[in-house]
């Protein structure tokens, strides 16, 4: 007899299954009728890309071969990936961009890869912003032109979905998957996780691999967990931190990453723990969810943590020199071995397309392509190398380092993703989860940072802080 499926962490969820209260092919059977009933019809959040057309197959052969080996806590569990990710099923790998509609790759990225050998049941892709919103710069956040708009389950049409992970977010947030995966830059896990009340980690730039990823910069690119709570974002991390020799970025992995961050679940973390708060990114926020923010800082202080409040985090403003050059780099580079079904091999022939189907392509713009592609595609450009040398030097030494050595911080806290720009130019790592509500109903997120591959750090003060508030609500879709 299958069960109710709604806000169902995974651990709940592997119970039914081991206990044989449900079925994988049960799972997937009742999260495919809340995609035809919501994202569909109804209010129609357009969260799903391709629904795999294997999904009942595979869920099929969990169900057969449970409990012959050791399997993990994500076998025979449905989840969701963001559609810059390749998969080698009959789903393809767009980005959004009608240029790639026909992007069908023979492979599976390496995290789908670990994903698999943990049993997970890929069950769809998901819309996002196009490009991972590296196209226009006015783009909405969750448009593309492949894809259309995606919305909001707490208010669609009314409140912003978050992006570039846009259909990661909302699929999670409305109960369409137990668990999804999106990729950030600058911002792209921890916006739409935030806008949908989720958890969302962005990882330390190498303890996630990039291959078989459609790119924007691989000195910031890394994709991560999605979640509805902690525990399931520890399972998720868990499930791909694994180190692949293909990508570069991964040399410094270090040897003691843990094999499971279901350990670093301490409910008790924020006790002891220092705080800093950084103001500056409070300034993007309205009266209302100002109000959130100060009562989770309250909410922590009273669960024993050292608040420093505030803290003169360095907020230079700095060129997007690196992120244009290494988009322009990356995506070639990744375009070069594309399908052959596609005919857009080079980042010119995107442009080139898409000014050629301008009615489909081009409701916005692609001033951020053009750009890009006027930048050298010289990795030894002076230019460039000048710009990265800035982005490390302000967002490490002069920036986050600076400060948290200098106050003995374990996290710096901002809402939302209004801070996610010094991490991501730094590669370090954060964590968001709900922080409570506007008295309108839209979400706001609480956002810990801290160094490189301090994970289980971050892991750790964000299930205390969870557990003591418990803030999450499920949307109301009827």
């Amino acid at each position: 007899m299958a069960i109710t499926i709604s806000e169902k962490n995974i651990s709940e969820l592997q119970q039914a299954l081991q206990a044989r209260e449900t079925t994988s092919v049960e799972l997937v059977t009742s999260y495919l009728q809340r995609i035809y009933t919501y994202d569909q019809s109804g209010p129609v959040l357009n969260s799903i890309r391709q629904v795999n057309p294997d999904a009942l197959r595979i869920a099929e052969y969990c169900d057969e071969n449970r409990g012959k080996t050791e399997q993990s806590p994500l076998y025979g569990i449905p989840i969701v990936i963001k559609n810059n990710i390749n998969t080698e099923e009959k789903m393809a790998t767009t980005a959004g961009s009608v240029a790639l509609k026909n992007n069908y790759d023979p492979e599976d990225a390496f995290l789908v890869k670990q994903l698999r050998a943990a049993g997970a049941i890929i069950l769809a892709t998901t819309n996002l912003t196009e490009f991972a919103n590296f196209m226009a710069y006015d783009m909405p956040n969750g448009y593309s032109s492949l894809g259309g708009q995606v919305l909001n389950p707490y208010g669609p049409g009314h409140f912003d979905v978050g992006g570039s992970s846009a259909g990661t977010g909302s699929a999670i947030a409305a109960n369409f998957a137990a668990a999804g995966i999106g990729t950030e830059t600058s911002g792209s896990i921890l916006s739409p996780a935030s806008s949908n009340s989720l958890v969302g980690i962005k990882p330390t730039v190498g303890l996630i691999s990039r291959t078989g990823i459609i790119p924007i910069s691989h000195s910031q690119d890394t994709a991560g967990p999605m979640t509805r709570c902690v525990e399931d974002a520890a399972i998720l991390l868990t499930a791909i931190a694994v180190k692949d020799p293909e990508d570069p970025a991964m040399e410094n992995f270090p040897g003691n990453t843990s094999k499971n961050y279901k350990v670093h679940l301490h409910n008790q973390a924020l006790h002891g723990a220092r705080i800093g708060i950084d103001r500056e990114a409070f300034s993007h926020l309205s009266e209302a969810e100002q109000q959130v923010m100060e009562q989770a800082i309250t909410d922590m202080t009273e669960q024993g943590a050292i608040i420093i409040d505030s803290i003169n985090l360095a907020q230079p403003d700095l060129d997007m020199v690196v992120m244009k050059h290494e988009f322009k780099h990356d995506l070639n580079a990744y375009l070069a071995n594309i399908s052959a079904g596609v005919s857009a091999h080079s980042l010119a022939d995107i442009i080139q397309y898409n000014q050629a189907h301008k009615h489909i392509a081009l409701l916005y713009n692609q001033a951020l392509l053009s750009d890009s592609e006027a930048m050298s595609d010289d990795p030894n450009d002076p230019a460039y190398l000048k710009s990265r040398e800035a982005d490390i030097y302000y967002s490490r030494e002069a920036g986050i380092d600076k400060v948290m050595n200098e106050l003995a911080l374990d996290a710096i806290l901002s809402p939302n993703n209004f801070g996610a720009g010094l991490p991501a130019k730094a590669g370090y790592p954060s964590i968001t989860m709900p922080a409570g509500y506007t008295p309108e109903g839209k979400p706001v997120g609480v956002t810990f940072t801290s160094y490189a591959y301090q994970e289980p750090t971050l892991i750790a003060l964000g299930y205390s802080y969870e557990q003591a508030t418990l803030h999450r609500k499920q949307p109301n879709l009827s």
